[in-house]
């Protein structure tokens, strides 16, 4: 995370929001060999963070016993240019909002498969205008032959931590003009947000 406190003034209510409505990061856990990383979709159960791996991945079998772990969850970033601000000295940035969540990782039973296969589903297709997709439109033998290739497992929160770069650290004028150039020229993946956010006035 960011150092400057002017970056983190989130609360932790709000950056795990902000990752759960994202619903997609890079897991990272400690393997025999170096550093491990899975990239999947995620949503939230009891107080927890659930997912799958695929099976035959090192990931999985790095799980073999229970894992620190941390969950990277990057919400939005944009490309920021040193004219934007109408100030002399300025040099090229990244402003994003980027949360971590850690905590303890372990794999679920495969009796828990099939139900966060229906929670995760739910989570995104109840964000699309059509009729939600649900599992059981599958047939038994094809849903059993693809759930052998994946494991459940679960994150179990223990910190929430989040960055969010705006510009905070510069003046207000500085930020909004920044902000308003970001919409009407940046680039990233979510110019438009983090534009936005730049150009709101306190």
């Amino acid at each position: 995370m960011h150092p400057n406190p002017a970056f983190r003034a989130e609360t932790a209510e709000a950056n795990l929001a902000a990752a759960l409505a994202r619903g997609f990061g890079a897991l990272c856990v400690n393997g025999a060999a170096g550093p491990l990383v899975s990239h999947l979709p995620f949503c939230a159960n009891a107080g927890a963070i659930e997912f799958h791996i695929v099976r035959n991945a090192p990931m999985a079998r790095a799980l073999a016993t229970p894992q620190p772990a941390v969950m990277l969850v990057s919400t939005a970033d944009a490309y920021v240019s040193p004219d934007w601000y109408g100030m002399d000295h300025q040099v090229p940035t990244w402003n994003y909002h980027a949360v971590h969540l850690r905590g303890r990782v372990e794999l679920l039973p495969e009796t828990a498969l099939r139900g966060h296969l229906e929670r995760l589903s739910a989570t995104f297709e109840n964000q699309l205008q059509k009729a939600p997709w649900k599992i059981d439109k599958m047939p038994d033998e094809e849903l059993v032959r693809k759930m052998r290739a994946i494991v459940p497992a679960v994150l179990h929160l223990e910190d929430v931590q989040g960055t969010l770069k705006l510009g905070q650290n510069k003046p207000a004028a500085a930020r909004i003009a920044a902000g308003k150039a970001m919409l009407a020229e940046g680039f990233g993946t979510g110019a438009a947000e983090i534009g936005t956010r730049m150009a709101t006035p306190d």
